[in-house]
């Protein structure tokens, strides 16, 4: 019985060490905090990157179909005409695919009608150096500096509670006479089989 107890408790702190290490050097989009509530912040972010899909379904469905096609594409699916040096060894192309560093968060916008799920791509790239997809399912742009009202919560996430997080900002919101000029969206920050005590998810809109 004392192993098995002692089993868990490694197994345990192997999971929850293993889900810190894996966010603690994750890129986020720049941002300062400018004021807080009681249940969300302020936040202004400087101008950014995505690469965005379209896709359709259910949240959950939608969710890991975008998911897969960005991850394809951050994953080397891509073209690039620079040369990169590596290390261990170190490998010249003059034409190569690219591995680009993993951001947060992954941001879902929409309904099951049609729905955009995006990455943050990392802030060494520009439009003009960034690798381009090799397919027209996936779509870079830039994102403008703005505000946003962002409310945090923890643990697993799912429709439901997206749109019950979405229905508290916006009455805060209203109740603070906080005008919103931008659609609600959803923002995931951790990889899958994360522990869930260190889940960190989001809403968010654009406020003026």
């Amino acid at each position: 019985m004392k192993i098995t107890i002692i089993v868990i408790i490694v197994v345990v702190l192997i999971w929850i060490i293993g889900s810190w290490i894996s966010i603690r050097n994750i890129e986020e989009p720049a941002y300062t905090v400018t004021s807080n509530s009681q249940s969300y912040e302020i936040r202004n972010y400087e101008p950014y990157i995505i690469a965005e899909t379209k896709v359709s379904g259910s949240y959950r469905t939608s969710l890991n179909k975008g998911f897969s096609v960005i991850a394809d594409y951050i994953f080397g699916n891509n073209t690039t005409a620079e040369k990169i040096a590596m290390t261990a060894p170190v490998i010249d192309k003059e034409s190569q695919s690219e591995k680009i560093a993993m951001t947060v968060p992954v941001i879902n916008e929409g309904d099951d009608a049609e729905r955009k799920v995006s990455f943050v791509m990392p802030s060494k790239y520009t439009l003009e150096t960034i690798p381009k997809p090799t397919t027209d399912r996936v779509t870079l742009r830039e994102v403008p500096a703005k505000k946003m009202a962002v409310l945090r919560y923890g643990w697993y996430t799912n429709e439901d509670r997206i749109n019950k997080k979405k229905a508290l900002l916006l009455k805060e919101l209203q109740n603070d006479e906080v005008k919103i000029i931008g659609e609600f969206s959803s923002a995931l920050y951790n990889p899958p089989l994360s522990m869930p005590l260190l889940l960190r998810n989001e809403v968010m809109v654009e406020v003026e």
